[in-house]
């Protein structure tokens, strides 16, 4: 676990090599703002997919202009901040959601949730990700797996052809329609991925989770360690988020 000045100055490392090289020293309020995301706990590879999130926003924009000061990417570290903690359950007694998450809960639609679902597990079957699980051999994802990704997609594409707004109890059962493919499609990745692997993204967890353990109940430290080698997982193989909420 990083003290926060060596958070600091990984973070101002981080952020001279997004900025090809140019020295981005943090100083004053900058220093204090990124002290700061590490008392909230915000996990340094959180915080540099937060800073990621602006770079790419800021190469759309055009040819670069400037360097990037870290205060610009304040608020998607705390954006990614705030995905993480759910993603892996993090809710610390009396903590409620944050302004930012509230906002972008009542902005997202389910229909355009199934969309977006639906564009990914097709651009998985279509061979949109080179990158097979960890520890697997082959070039893509086993058959099995691909056999999962399938039915799992003709079961969106059907409820995504529900017609529209759901209410009450059919949306109830159609979130938990969802949770549950989500559920089994995490199952079978971690079926296809080496112990030795699931036990590097343990390690990685207790790593994240290191500023919330003495805050969380066991069981719930628990739930949050397999929560975090979820999302890991979903990430190296590039796997989408089902469920919704």
């Amino acid at each position: 676990m990083l003290n926060n000045d060596e958070y600091c100055r990984q973070i101002e490392a981080y952020l001279c090599r997004k900025n090809d090289g140019h020295l981005i020293r943090l100083v004053g309020p900058s220093f204090e703002r990124v002290r700061g995301w590490a008392a909230q706990g915000i996990p340094f590879k959180i915080a540099c997919q937060g800073i990621d999130r602006y770079f790419v926003r800021y190469y759309a924009k055009g040819p670069k202009r400037r360097p990037v000061q870290i205060d610009f990417c304040d608020a998607d570290v705390l954006d990614a901040f705030d995905d993480w903690r759910r993603s892996v359950g993090v809710r610390l007694p009396g903590a409620e959601p944050t302004e930012q998450e509230a906002v972008r809960r009542q902005r997202r639609s389910l229909p355009e949730h199934l969309n977006r679902v639906l564009e990914r597990l097709t651009a998985l079957l279509g061979g949109g990700s080179g990158n097979p699980f960890p520890g697997s051999s082959g070039k893509g994802f086993p058959e099995p797996f691909l056999a999962l990704l399938e039915a799992t997609a003709n079961e969106v594409s059907t409820l995504s052809d529900l017609p529209s707004p759901l209410r009450g109890d059919m949306r109830a059962r159609v979130l938990e329609r969802l949770a549950g493919l989500d559920a089994a499609m995490l199952a079978a990745a971690r079926i296809e991925t080496d112990a030795a692997t699931l036990q590097a993204f343990r390690r990685e967890a207790a790593e994240e989770l290191a500023p919330f353990r003495d805050r969380l109940p066991q069981d719930a430290y628990d739930r949050a360690i397999e929560s975090a080698v979820d999302r890991l997982l979903r990430d190296r193989a590039q796997l989408p988020v089902i469920a919704f909420e």
